[in-house]
């Protein structure tokens, strides 16, 4: 299969986009916990004025996070050589799919912090609770499938990243099946999904030492062919 010979800077660089949106994602979630799950519309409001700042940059956050990390998942199609090829747009779809769900999600934090009209906490926490359906449902195995497709097809990273994508993909799938009739996602589900961060992460670390040690090689490769 063709691989695009890239630079090892840009491996480097593809790994720090993947770093950085995983530690932003991180804190967020940290400093931005969220109301108890018994909290009445008062206690909303007096959630989100207590916690506006923290709220706000986390939602910040948590926009710009994905965004890095789609930009090191395309990276890696690029880098496979699979940008012209169904998995490649596949994942193209796939990252697509989950900035609209995470935006979607974000909108509503902040949706949550306007006490005018009454309802709009209340009903904003509802939303979000609906959007995390579509995380498990299509956004995560839209991208996981695809790109693990593309992983298996390259050397670009050991081949155990991309089986563990396509492993993410099925997983993230059937708990999107099984609890398709909960209308809000249990804590123990939800949480499952930070376990996407840590394939993130690994990838990221890899692909600054493996690929960029590949791209070296492959480039000495073509030098002596020529």
């Amino acid at each position: 299969m063709r691989n695009v010979i890239s630079t090892p800077s840009f491996c480097v660089a593809s790994g720090i986009a993947g770093l950085a949106g995983v530690v932003l994602l991180g804190i967020s979630f940290a400093i931005n916990t969220g109301p108890p799950s018994s909290a009445t519309n008062t206690d909303l409001i007096r959630f989100g004025q207590q916690n506006y700042a923290s709220i706000l940059w986390g939602a910040w956050m948590q926009a710009v996070g994905p965004a890095l990390i789609v930009l090191f998942a395309l990276s890696l199609v690029h880098l496979a050589g699979a940008a012209q090829r169904l998995a490649g747009w596949m994942a193209l779809f796939g990252a697509s799919t989950l900035m609209t769900v995470s935006l979607i999600e974000i909108t509503f934090y902040i949706g949550a912090l306007h006490s005018d009209p009454p309802v709009m906490p209340m009903a904003s926490l509802s939303i979000i609770s609906a959007v995390q359906h579509l995380y498990f449902i299509v956004a995560a195995p839209a991208l996981f499938f695809p790109l693990g497709l593309v992983l298996v097809g390259s050397p670009i990273l050991p081949r155990v990243f991309g089986y563990a994508a396509l492993l993410l993909a099925v997983a993230f799938s059937t708990l999107g099946a099984a609890y398709m009739l909960t209308l809000t996602l249990p804590a123990r589900v939800t949480a499952l999904g930070s376990i996407q961060a840590v394939w993130w992460l690994s990838a990221a670390i890899a692909i600054i030492v493996w690929g960029g040690r590949l791209i070296v090689a492959q480039t000495r490769g073509h030098s002596k062919q020529s």
